[in-house]
């Protein structure tokens, strides 16, 4: 009977949680759900970044292959609005009309050539006898958009006259 009588003292003195203690801990946890939460959005962004950029990056590079096995004189690898070639009269390697031999216009009205490809604008300017003579600098240019925000990669290659 004495025992009885002293698990019941016990059991009064054991009251659990109470409301208060309860309250901090949904708090607690709520606040690492939402830094959990808030992680997982920066992480699909950031792939999203990431995927986007391997895209026009491959675009680029695709783009790339195309254009050296084209013939020297092929229309795509013309310099269409001349803004790149007969540049540099005093072969010093400066644009003189001031600029980057045309390598620099990313619009589809002011590149040399352009197609789209899904969300992809693919870009190129040419420059003729640019660094070396008898070569062809092609700057490529892909655009896109990604999250509301206009991203571009950018790949230059020179492409000699093989005689």
């Amino acid at each position: 009977m004495q025992d009885f009588a002293l698990n019941a003292g016990n059991a009064k003195k054991e009251a659990g949680f109470t409301l208060v203690e309860l309250i901090v801990a949904v708090f607690v946890l709520s606040v690492g759900f939402i830094a959990i939460g808030s992680m997982q959005i920066g992480s699909v962004k950031g792939n999203s970044t990431a995927n986007g950029i391997t895209q026009g990056t491959t675009w680029a590079e695709n783009q790339v292959e195309r254009l050296i096995e084209l013939a020297y004189d092929d229309p795509l690898l013309a310099d269409t609005d001349g803004d790149g070639t007969n540049q540099d009269a005093d072969s010093d390697g400066q644009d003189d009309n001031g600029g980057n031999f045309g390598l620099d216009d990313i619009t589809a009205a002011t590149a040399d050539n352009s197609l789209t490809v899904g969300d992809y604008t693919v870009l190129w300017n040419v420059a003729e006898n640019v660094v070396v003579n008898n070569t062809k600098t092609v700057n490529i240019v892909v655009i896109w958009m990604d999250l509301g925000t206009q991203n571009s990669v950018t790949l230059q290659r020179v492409i000699p006259r093989i005689i």
